[in-house]
């Protein structure tokens, strides 16, 4: 197979790995990156740091979707939630200017633990 064959696949996993957040982000209203990260670290070789920089990259528009479709259900107020949309948004410019600055190895660590307490927060709340 050639050069041509090498890049589908990649794209093949790329398209089922954005499917997979997408699917995650419109169910739960989060959690897209936690299949981002260890999908696009195992599955399609990224290197880590670039793995998380490209999660919160693709998020971003899976989020706008999200939002889009639930206001227009009514479900949800932008009005009420503007203190979070800001407080996000403050935390997002904190974390992307020391990002470069934090070791891999504990970010990892970090997003395991994350990973642990929502899956036991969800499996005690239900």
């Amino acid at each position: 197979m050639g050069n041509g064959g090498r890049h589908s696949g990649a794209r093949g996993r790329l398209l089922v790995t954005g499917a997979l957040a997408g699917l995650a982000n419109g169910f739960f209203g989060a959690g897209g990156g936690l299949f981002l990260v260890p999908l696009l670290t195992g599955w399609a070789g990224l290197e880590q740091r670039r793995a998380f920089a490209t999660s919160v990259a693709i998020i971003l528009p899976l989020s706008v979707v999200s939002v889009v479709i639930y206001l227009q259900k009514g479900d949800i107020s932008v009005v009420r939630n503007l203190p979070y949309l800001i407080g996000g948004a403050l935390g997002g410019v904190i974390a992307g200017k020391i990002f470069g600055k934090i070791n891999m190895l504990w970010l990892r660590r970090v997003f395991g633990v994350l990973i642990l307490y929502g899956g036991i927060r969800a499996l005690l709340l239900l």
